[in-house]
């Protein structure tokens, strides 16, 4: 991966999406949690604060090993047991309807396929399980739209293959699951980079 995508960028990333305005949308995600959580893109373990006493183990999938060392004060002070079982969101080591919810905050922007990792979302769940989202992506602004499909690029190289421009609502609802709430909105700064997708589907 390089020293920047492997060493610096996670560490980057950490500093960043560590502000109080990133938290209080984590919240707010992670509300409603119980029984047993895959968190796909667990990174430096920043949403573990936010999970409900209700949730009794969170499996985590993420490709960063010094996500795992950032997280690691974070989930000794959790009272959360969290289990790592794997690198890559497109192929989840977990028996088909087998956790209660999922949490993705900020990651499928950056995962090769998203329509294939929100596949595995779908297969673990169990049944009336749901997915607890926050992602950012396409604006229907025509103006800001055309500026992420140029950005993109760029912003793939440097920042870990995220995405700008993707769907993330059609994404989801694509892949089976049934979209019960998403709240759109921009977020402070640059409008291509800031387009938001807050929401919940249910699995049937």
């Amino acid at each position: 991966m390089g020293i920047y995508q492997d060493q610096v960028l996670p560490r980057v990333i950490n500093a960043v999406m560590n502000r109080r305005e990133f938290a209080v949308i984590r919240g707010r995600v992670c509300s409603g949690l119980e029984g047993e959580v895959l968190e796909i893109g667990f990174g430096s373990g920043l949403n573990i604060l936010h999970y409900p006493p209700a949730v009794t183990r969170v499996r985590a999938v993420d490709p960063a090993p010094v996500g795992r060392r950032l997280a690691a004060k974070r989930v000794a002070a959790s009272g959360v047991p969290v289990e790592y079982i794997g690198l890559d969101g497109q192929a989840v080591p977990l028996d088909p309807a087998s956790v209660d919810h999922v949490v993705a905050t900020w990651t499928l922007c950056t995962i090769p396929d998203a329509g294939r990792a929100l596949g595995e979302v779908y297969r673990v769940l169990r049944p009336g399980g749901s997915f607890h989202f926050v992602e950012h992506g396409h604006s229907p602004d025509p103006g800001v739209a055309r500026w992420q499909n140029r950005l993109t690029g760029l912003q793939r190289r440097l920042a870990g293959g995220c995405h700008l421009n993707r769907p993330i609502s059609q994404l989801v609802a694509d892949c089976g699951l049934e979209l019960t709430r998403v709240d759109n909105y921009y977020m402070k700064g640059p409008k291509p980079f800031s387009y938001m997708f807050e929401g919940r589907a249910v699995k049937a």
